[in-house]
C-alpha cells in the first residue's frame, strides 16, 4: 500500500502534473491546485533532452509528445555569418531508443500533460492556490476551504508561494544574462538546434518545435526590465548581427506580444526540501539558466523519483524524504552549478573554458537513471 492515500499538489506545471499522473495512476487520490484559470495557449518553445523524454515515456505520453514535437540527434555550431563550423552528435541521455533532443511548443506539452492528469483520475482545481499550509499537511485554499492531506507538494515554480509559506528564505537570483525568445515559422533548413557564440549576443540559437514551427532566442547581458522599450525593434536589431536563416527569422519578428524577454535566474534550496509533510519539487526547489537545457528534465526526474519512493513505502516519514534527497540533491546541484559555470564563462569571455568537457560530464551523469 502506498505511503500516502491523498495528496495535494500545488502547481500544474511539468513537475506537478507528472507527479499527479504517477500517483493517481497507482490509485492515490490526488488534487492538483493551479492558480491559472485554464491552460495557457501562449508560450515559447521548450527543449527536452533525452532524460526528460525517458520520464515522459514512463508517464505514457511519449507518443503524443513525439507527434507534436520535432526530434533530432545533433547540435550545430555556427559562426555569426551563418557558416556551419561543426555538427556534433548529441548524447542520447534517455537511452538508445529515444532521440537525443526534442523541441516542442510549451502550451502543447502543457495540454498533453493536462489530458494525462485527467485520464489518470486526478482532479485539477483551476484558479486555486494555497493561502496557508502547515507541516502537518493542513492547508487553507484560496477559496477559503480548509483540508488535511497526507502530503502537500509545492510544485509552484521558481517564485513558489509554498516555499515562502514554509519559511524557506531562498529566492531566485539573476546571473547577469537576459534572453529574447520568439515562437515563429520554421524555415525548412532548420532541422536541429544550431548555436552561435559571439556576434552582438553571447548566444544566438534556435530549436525546431514542429513541422512548421520553431523558437529562436538571443542571449545578451541583462538589461532592466523596465528599460526594454520597443521589443520588436530591439530583437530585430540583435538578429541583424547573424547570417544564415536569421534573415528569415528577423522578418517574422513583427508582433511584440509574441516576444518574451526574461532574465536568466537560478536558485537551489539546501536539503531537505521538506518541512514535515510538505515538500518542494521542480523549480520551487531548484532552477538554473537554460545553458544545458536541463530545467524541465530535472523537474520531471523529481516527480518520477518522489512517486517511486511514495508508492514503494508503507509510511511517510523523514527517512523517505532523506532517501529522496539522497537521489536528487547532488544531481540537481551539479546541473545548477554547471549551468551557471557555462554562463559565467560567457560573461567573462573566458578563453580557456572547457565547455565540451563540462557538457560531457553532465550528459554522462544524467544518462544514468536518478
Amino acid at each position: 500500500m502506498p505511503a500516502v492515500s491523498n495528496v495535494l499538489v500545488v502547481g500544474a506545471g511539468t513537475a506537478g502534473s507528472a507527479l499527479a499522473i504517477l500517483l493517481a495512476r497507482a490509485g492515490v487520490t490526488v488534487e492538483l491546485a493551479e492558480i491559472k484559470p485554464e491552460i495557457t495557449t501562449l508560450g515559447s518553445g521548450i527543449t527536452l533532452q533525452g532524460n526528460a523524454l525517458r520520464v515522459l515515456r514512463d508517464l505514457g505520453v511519449w507518443e503524443r509528445v513525439s507527434a507534436a514535437g520535432f526530434a533530432f540527434d545533433s547540435l550545430g555550431l555556427r559562426a555569426p555569418d551563418g557558416t556551419l563550423l561543426a555538427e556534433i552528435p548529441d548524447a542520447r541521455t534517455g537511452g538508445p531508443d529515444l532521440p537525443a533532443t526534442l523541441g516542442m511548443n510549451r502550451p502543447e506539452l502543457a495540454a498533453v500533460l493536462a489530458d494525462a492528469v485527467r485520464d489518470a483520475g486526478a482532479t485539477t482545481m483551476y484558479g486555486t492556490t494555497v493561502d496557508a499550509v502547515a507541516e502537518t499537511g493542513r492547508v487553507r485554499l484560496s477559496d477559503g476551504t480548509e483540508r488535511v492531506y497526507d502530503l502537500v507538494v509545492g510544485a509552484d515554480g521558481i517564485r513558489s508561494k509554498v516555499r515562502g509559506l514554509l519559511g524557506i528564505d531562498v529566492a531566485p537570483e539573476p546571473n547577469g544574462m537576459g534572453i529574447w525568445r520568439i515562437h515563429t515559422r520554421r524555415p525548412k533548413e532548420v532541422e536541429r538546434t544550431d548555436l552561435t557564440y559571439g556576434g552582438p549576443c553571447f548566444i544566438g540559437g534556435y530549436c525546431p518545435t514542429g513541422p512548421d514551427t520553431m523558437y529562436a532566442y538571443l542571449v545578451e547581458r541583462a538589461r532592466p526590465r523596465e528599460a526594454v522599450g520597443d521589443k520588436v525593434a530591439h530583437m530585430r536589431a540583435l538578429a541583424e548581427g547573424y547570417g544564415g536563416v536569421w534573415a528569415e527569422i528577423s522578418a517574422g519578428i513583427t508582433d511584440p506580444d509574441r516576444i518574451n524577454y526574461t532574465w536568466f535566474e537560478w536558485l537551489l534550496v539546501d536539503r531537505p526540501w521538506n518541512r514535515g509533510r510538505v515538500v518542494l519539487i521542480g523549480d520551487a526547489a531548484h532552477a538554473c539558466p537554460p545553458t544545458l537545457a536541463q530545467g524541465a528534465a530535472q523537474c520531471l526526474e523529481d516527480a518520477a523519483v518522489l512517486a517511486e519512493l511514495l508508492l514503494a513505502a508503507d509510511r511517510l516519514d523523514q527517512e523517505l524524504f532523506d532517501a529522496f534527497m539522497d537521489r536528487r540533491h547532488a544531481r540537481v546541484k551539479a546541473v545548477v552549478e554547471a549551468s551557471l559555470q557555462l554562463a559565467r564563462w560567457q560573461l567573462e569571455h573566458a578563453r580557456d573554458a572547457d565547455v565540451p568537457g563540462l557538457m560531457g560530464r553532465i550528459a554522462a551523469m544524467v544518462t544514468e537513471r536518478p
